[in-house]
């Protein structure tokens, strides 16, 4: 079931649930749920923002949006693994399900959320970069605006380094090592870098270590496949039907000058 509602706000004395529940004809619970979910935002003035307390005041003009979807809301979170707390940032291994960012429908099964509602003391967090959901590895949460601001900052500067773990369907030998990808993407820039570690027996699978100059979207996923060596397990791209494993892509290394201390940071998954 899939229900979106816009109600304006008349009068300060009206409640978000109330007003939610009379345009929509869903149980106060259900909103109340929503809300807890990410699934509610308020507009007032120009800012847009998630609305998750059901006793939050109102104004006159403001406007509510609820976006219900059974499905989604019913989603449980795949649990990421928290490998460093820096206060200001946090990292940590997203498992392959966990989505990096929410949409419009809910946030509660994305990292952001999941380090909001259980690092102590608690703190707001913000996104600071992606990964492919059915992806796997090192990703960054910032835990304050500014910090988000330098983080993304050194992202679009390209001052992170990135390497990636892919297993890969056929025989990668047969290229230079490493291999230099330079395919646009969407029309933008995308560059790839790939280095063999090991090639099964049969020659059917070939284990890479990949770096990425740029980060479009499944830029890693989409050079390899039009290169004729899909991931194995990219159900997009592929490769996905090889005994229904998952996507066989992780990030196992970020390394930047941290923005708090000036020094040199690197964070590694065995």
């Amino acid at each position: 079931m899939r229900i979106e509602s816009h109600v304006k706000v008349e009068s300060s004395d009206q409640t978000a649930v109330a007003l939610l529940q009379d345009a929509s004809g869903l149980p106060k619970q259900r909103i109340k749920f929503a809300m807890s979910q990410g699934a509610v935002w308020i507009t007032r003035g120009r800012n847009t923002q998630r609305l998750r307390r059901a006793t939050r005041a109102l104004r006159e003009g403001d406007e509510l949006h609820l976006y219900y979807d059974a499905g989604i809301l019913a989603e449980e979170p795949v649990e990421p693994t928290l490998i460093a707390d820096g206060g200001d940032y946090s990292v940590w291994n997203k498992p392959g399900g966990l989505r990096s960012q929410g949409s419009k429908w809910g946030d509660h099964c994305t990292v952001v959320r999941w380090a909001e509602r259980h690092l102590e003391p608690e703190r707001p967090a913000f996104t600071v970069h992606r990964l492919d959901r059915a992806a796997s590895g090192l990703i960054l949460v910032a835990h304050t605006k500014s910090m988000a601001a330098a983080l993304s900052k050194l992202f679009r500067s390209r001052k992170v380094e990135k390497r990636y773990l892919v297993l890969v369907a056929g025989d990668f030998s047969t290229h230079p090592d490493p291999l230099r990808i330079d395919q646009p993407i969407d029309g933008k820039q995308a560059i790839s870098e790939a280095s063999l570690l090991e090639v099964s027996k049969d020659k059917s699978q070939s284990l890479l270590e990949v770096r990425i100059a740029t980060g479009r979207k499944h830029q890693i996923r989409r050079h390899l496949a039009d290169l004729g060596y899909p991931v194995i397990g990219d159900r997009l791209y592929g490769a996905g039907e090889v005994d229904g494993v998952d996507l066989q892509l992780t990030a196992f290394l970020l390394a930047f000058r941290c923005p708090v201390s000036g020094e040199k940071v690197e964070y590694r998954l065995d």
